[in-house]
């Protein structure tokens, strides 16, 4: 039996875990307004999976929630309460329809399960009977787990255009390997990317997408679908 356990590595495999597509959180089951643009002819091919992915973690993911991830990572270390239900609550508002914040905070709420069924230490930073986003769950989990803060970062956005190429495969239709193209061409922006992200002015945070906006919304009144609203 091992009876060293060395800190980094632990913290390392609890990343994994933590984005891990066999995490039960449901995340697969979200298309993030990608069906109703595939639905729209928006998006008919690999190409055009591509362009819509990766602009959204351009302009959308890496400026407003890997910049807000960094405060409630922060925040969490320094179990300033306040600051940190502060930003979780700009995150959630910032969502551009009502089927984005549902999405975020029903993830947010498997992962809170998750990490008590888990026994996860400090769990009650956060209290379960209010909403938060899942970027608010997941700093507080990396923070409390001991997990860098730039690789955790990359991480958030690793899983997130994992997902969305998920749901492009099923969805445009795209075959396994036309999907790990997609996910290697997103790799040097999440690799380039991430940094400045976390560099940003809190006057700088947030953007305006209203195409996701609009298509999310119709995506709550799609007559047939495959993802939730």
């Amino acid at each position: 039996m091992c009876t060293h356990m060395n800190t980094d590595s632990i913290s390392q495999l609890r990343l994994w875990q933590l984005i891990s597509p066999s995490l039960p959180v449901g995340a697969y089951a979200y298309s993030g307004g990608l069906e109703a643009a595939v639905e729209a002819q928006w998006i008919t091919d690999q190409e055009q999976a591509f362009q819509w992915i990766s602009q959204l973690l351009e302009y959308g993911l890496l400026k407003l929630d890997i910049p807000i991830f960094k405060r409630l990572y922060t925040h969490s270390e320094q179990n300033d309460v306040v600051a940190f239900h502060e930003w979780n609550d700009y995150l959630l508002a910032s969502r551009e329809s009502f089927e984005l914040q549902e999405e975020d905070i029903h993830l947010a709420r498997a992962l809170l399960r998750l990490l008590v069924d888990l026994k996860m230490p400090t769990i009650d930073f956060i209290q379960t009977e209010q909403s938060y986003a899942y970027a608010a769950v997941f700093a507080h989990a990396c923070a409390v787990w001991q997990i860098d803060r730039l690789t955790a970062a990359q991480a958030l956005a690793w899983s997130w255009c994992e997902n969305q190429v998920a749901a492009a495969i099923k969805l445009v239709p795209l075959g396994q390997t036309a999907g790990q193209q997609i996910i290697q061409r997103l790799q040097p922006v999440i690799a380039e990317l991430t940094l400045p992200a976390l560099a940003l002015a809190d006057d700088d945070i947030g953007y305006t997408l209203p195409g996701l906006a609009i298509i999310s919304a119709k995506h709550e009144q799609q007559y047939s679908r495959l993802f939730r609203s």
